[in-house]
């Protein structure tokens, strides 16, 4: 697996490297400081998984995640020390997998890496999936309503694809967390609420009355089925 750290900060690059080498020996760790080169660096290294800071000095890690959305779907993991709320919404919504903050656990970081890349397999052997005139590939993370098709993260497509499997049913805070992150966290069920939103706004007629993406307060979210998708608006 090949590794790229976009990171202004040595020590901080250093101890990734430090524990990949003791603990995941071969991973393949490629790096830089700078924002642009990062994204030059993401198309002709092809990466498997991106580390990015937030505070670059060229240009910002936010800039970073945007232009690397407009050609690759590549797990990103910001690693910042920037823990308010808005910047962690902010990445979520522009294409972030995944958000730590410094100082961070070598463990906790491993492990969140590894789940980028078992997501990055998730679904690729199932097959598409339709429910009433809603289509999504799991393999592609390809989704269209009728004829419009709609893009996706890698991060909606996973919590779609949960949702859709069992319409009508529902699936739970921990299930969503775990197809995402491969373990379950306290913060999970706010991270979670962006994604929906986001996919709300992509899919639903009127967002703020959503008729296909459905919550169960304090316990997860499901996909109405064709037939009450069509009949009554929920929260």
């Amino acid at each position: 697996m090949k590794i790229l750290i976009i990171e202004d900060d040595r020590q901080i690059v250093e101890a990734i490297q430090l524990a990949l080498e003791i603990r995941w020996p071969e991973a393949k760790v490629i790096f830089t400081h700078l924002g642009e080169k990062g994204v030059k660096m993401v198309e002709t290294e092809k990466p498997d998984v991106v580390i990015l800071d937030l505070g670059l000095p060229d240009i910002s890690g936010f800039s970073v995640l945007k232009q690397i959305r407009l050609f690759s779907k590549v797990p990103v993991l910001i690693l910042t020390v920037r823990a308010e709320e808005s910047a962690i919404v902010q990445g979520l919504e522009w294409g972030a997998d995944d958000y730590a903050t410094k100082p961070f656990k070598q463990l906790e970081l491993l492990a969140r890496i590894k789940a980028l890349l078992r997501r990055r397999s998730y679904g690729q052997t199932e097959t598409p999936i339709e429910c009433g005139d809603v289509h999504f590939d799991p393999v592609t993370y390809r989704l269209t309503r009728g004829n419009q098709e709609i893009e996706l993260t890698r991060s909606e497509g996973t919590v779609l694809h949960c949702l859709l499997k069992n319409p009508g049913q529902v699936v739970s805070h921990s299930q969503l967390s775990e197809a995402l992150w491969g373990e379950d966290y306290p913060e999970a069920a706010n991270s979670l609420k962006v994604y929906v939103r986001r996919l709300r706004e992509k899919l639903e007629e009127d967002p703020s009355q959503p008729r296909l993406i459905l919550n169960k307060p304090g316990i997860g979210y499901f996909f109405a089925k064709p037939e009450s998708a069509k009949t009554s608006p929920a929260t």
